[in-house]
């Protein structure tokens, strides 16, 4: 048979996969460049949205991380102050944590109705309260905890500081976009970098006083700043409401437990285990600290920027592999360089994965995006309480941490089989080869776009 009669009896590939990979990877005129340039794809997304709303809601959430892990890095003082067992500091640093995830999805459900942008106003207005109250009443450790519930407000920034942020870009530009925004998880080195010495010089109670300036600061440059994306997507309550029963929500809340859980919980205690396991001083644990958060900081934009060149599933599988092996060999390691090494490698995934979500969040939820950031924040900052709690059960129980690192290598490989098993399912249904965004000009019959995931229509 000749080359042209095979050819002509080759079966045609379904229409669905021909949409899709032709959405993932359009074709270019002969002799263009597959991909444009560093300097021409920073152009032009400089050119698609509105950056000073992305870069004020960027420190926005990036003062209120920082004082949302404020316990954490004031965690050795105030352990020795009140004299708390391996428990007791899990605990502590755990509940503002756990606070702010609670608080998540209540403040993006309200964002959809008053705006992204008066939220945002609201909620640092509540911080600067919690603030004055860590400042000048607190003398106990119940108390330290009350103040931890409070401080939990500013975790609740998660969600709609992403989605105020994102949300002048298209498609294409998501997850970089909301990967520049989340990178304000870097608060956490405001903390860790400034708390511990300004603790040792004036107090630990002090420096929720000083917290209060830059709070004024994000408040203004918000006001002044910001300005409200659209919203093409009028809902009601109940239809924001469907986003906590839907399944593809659920794996992202399991991968993030991981990614973004891993990220809060770990730094949090960070300077509680460098300074107990190693024995070195409270400002050289909140030094080390600082190192280990930068990396997964600056990883979460590069995770973004990924997903949107190469797909949000294709890095979500490799970062979950990566940060499963070294959780299992930073449970064996007793050299404090090794360990930091270990714990590099373990930031820099974490951070990539936080990016790599959140690319293929908007496109799974366009019409809820505040919503549905704010669920799956809430649910992987939940994991993330789990953590500290772990780790301190297990250096007082067992009189050392490994317990804390092998439970959270077991839920990474449950979120890594939950992403391999939803890959398929996922590019047939609402994205493309690998994770990646849909053209938005292709469409199916009956004109849908292809883009828009099938659960548009309940």
């Amino acid at each position: 048979m000749s080359a042209l009669n095979r050819h002509s009896e080759a079966k045609p590939k379904p229409l669905s996969l021909q949409l899709h990979k032709e959405a993932a990877f359009p074709r270019w005129k002969l002799g263009q460049n597959l991909l444009p340039s560093w300097s021409e794809r920073a152009k032009q997304f400089a050119q698609a949205g509105h950056l000073p709303t992305l870069l004020s809601a960027f420190f926005y959430f990036d003062v209120c991380f920082a004082i949302w892990v404020l316990n954490g890095a004031m965690a050795p003082f105030i352990s020795e102050e009140f004299h708390l067992t391996p428990a007791q500091k899990g605990l502590m640093v755990s509940v503002p944590i756990l606070s702010g995830a609670l608080m998540r999805f209540p403040l993006g459900v309200l964002a959809e109705y008053i705006g992204r942008k008066s939220a945002a106003m609201v909620e640092m207005s509540m911080i600067t309260i919690a603030l004055l109250y860590g400042w000048l009443f607190v003398n106990t450790y119940q108390e330290v905890l009350t103040m931890g519930i409070l401080l939990g407000i500013a975790g609740a920034s998660f969600g709609v500081a992403l989605s105020l942020g994102s949300g002048w870009y298209p498609a294409e530009y998501k997850g970089l976009a909301m990967g520049i925004a989340g990178a304000g998880n870097s608060g956490t080195v405001l903390a860790t970098f400034f708390g511990p010495p300004l603790a040792q010089k004036y107090g630990w109670g002090s420096v929720y006083g000083i917290a209060i300036l830059p709070m004024l600061i994000a408040m203004a440059a918000l006001f002044f700043l910001a300005k409200e994306p659209p919203n093409p997507h009028e809902k009601k309550l109940k239809d924001y409401m469907k986003v906590l029963v839907e399944k593809d929500a659920w794996i992202m809340n399991l991968t993030y437990i991981v990614t973004f859980g891993g990220f809060i919980g770990l730094s949090n205690f960070m300077p509680t285990f460098f300074h107990d396991q190693f024995g070195i001083s409270k400002i050289k644990a909140g030094q080390f600290t600082t190192l280990v958060v930068l990396m997964g900081s600056a990883a979460r934009v590069v995770g973004g920027y990924l997903a949107d060149r190469l797909g949000g599933i294709k890095i979500l599988k490799g970062v979950l592999i990566l940060v499963f092996t070294g959780v299992i060999l930073a449970s064996q390691a007793t050299n404090l360089y090794l360990m930091t090494a270990i714990l590099l490698l373990i930031f820099a995934g974490l951070g990539a994965g936080n990016g790599s979500v959140f690319q293929l969040v908007p496109l799974r939820f366009p019409y809820a995006t505040a919503v549905a950031s704010s669920l799956i924040g809430e649910i992987g900052a939940l994991g993330g309480a789990i953590i500290p709690n772990a780790m301190g059960l297990s250096k007082q129980w067992m009189g050392n941490f490994v317990f804390g690192f092998v439970s959270f290598g077991a839920i990474v490989s449950f979120a890594f089989l939950a992403i391999y098993k939803s890959e398929r399912q996922w590019i047939l249904n609402w994205v493309g080869e690998g994770g990646k965004a849909l053209r938005e000009d292709l469409a199916i019959p009956h004109g849908r776009v292809v883009m828009v995931p099938v659960m548009e229509i309940w």
